[in-house]
């Protein structure tokens, strides 16, 4: 069995009225992130997953992410902010500030 460094959850969850992250393209996203790393990071194939997940309850930041093991939620909106989060995060270890969910008090 392989454990991950890192696992990287996509909220993909849809809804009726439209208001859900697949509607903002979370699927696509989530695909486009796994080519992302596997381009950026050829070496650390097998180190990190990224995998779609359910609903993730944070609706109101719109589309969302969580890496772990350090449970840190990100929003986003198109690929260059996809590409922040792999070359920033994933590859380099550093945490994206700009589109971090702050956890509330």
């Amino acid at each position: 069995m392989t454990f991950y460094q890192r696992h990287i959850f996509f909220c993909t969850n849809r809804r009726e009225n439209g208001d859900a992250c697949d509607h903002h393209g979370a699927t696509e996203l989530c695909a486009y992130a796994k080519r992302r790393l596997t381009e950026a990071a050829p070496h650390l194939t097998g180190q990190i997953r990224v995998n779609r997940a359910g609903y993730l309850s944070q609706c109101e930041y719109g589309p969302t992410v969580v890496i772990y093991p350090e449970a840190v939620w990100y929003t986003y909106i198109d690929t260059k902010d996809i590409d922040e989060i792999v070359d920033e995060h994933l590859v380099n270890g550093r945490i994206v500030q700009r589109l971090r969910i702050d956890r509330p008090n």
